[in-house]
């Protein structure tokens, strides 16, 4: 990444593809474990929302912090939907290219909007994937996002150290012949199943 590059199209793009995984999950697997151990399906899709809440709220200047890290209170079959007006929400406030240099406040830090699309595109693509894997939706998964959020990872989130300050665990090893999501997943500290 560069200081001219617009990160906005690969955020949209796993929005995009998390949105059609969101749209998959029915409503019997809402409390099935995730990738993820922190989070159950249903917690999982309530922090991709707050996820998108807070790629909202920091665009225009705002406080991380002041959306939660998991939104709940939500019935099993608006989770499409509220996506959905997250996203539209999330588009408006990056629809303007300003925005990309516009120095931004995220809970690990303060960076230009060009890393911050860079790093949320990590976090939603991982999230993505982990909903997928726990949806049996990972066949929908674009590989082009997966290398490119891959890349992003490696680049951004150093091995070590891990744990503490760095919401991580150690990444996890995965075979030479592992998929791009495989891969993300490990580096993000998850154990890919093969």
């Amino acid at each position: 990444m560069t200081e001219s590059t617009d990160t906005r199209p690969l955020l949209f793009r796993t929005l995009d593809q998390t949105g059609r995984v969101v749209s998959g999950v029915a409503a019997d697997q809402l409390p099935a474990p995730t990738p993820c151990s922190e989070y159950d399906v249903r917690a999982l899709l309530g922090h991709i929302v707050a996820v998108l809440r807070r790629v909202t709220h920091v665009a225009s200047g705002g406080d991380p912090f002041d959306i939660p890290q998991v939104i709940t209170d939500v019935a099993d079959d608006e989770w499409p939907e509220l996506y959905q007006q997250a996203r539209q929400q999330l588009d408006a406030a990056w629809t303007d290219a300003d925005v990309l240099d516009r120095m931004l406040t995220l809970p690990f830090g303060t960076m230009p909007g060009r890393a911050a699309a860079a790093a949320y595109t990590v976090e939603v693509t991982t999230h993505g994937w982990d909903l997928a894997e726990a949806t049996g939706q990972t066949e929908a998964l674009d590989l082009e996002v997966g290398a490119a959020a891959l890349g992003m990872a490696q680049q951004f989130i150093p091995a070590q150290p891990r744990g503490g300050p760095v919401p991580f665990a150690a990444p996890a090893g995965v075979p030479a012949d592992a998929g791009v999501y495989e891969q993300l997943a490990a580096w993000m500290g998850r154990q890919p199943r093969r």
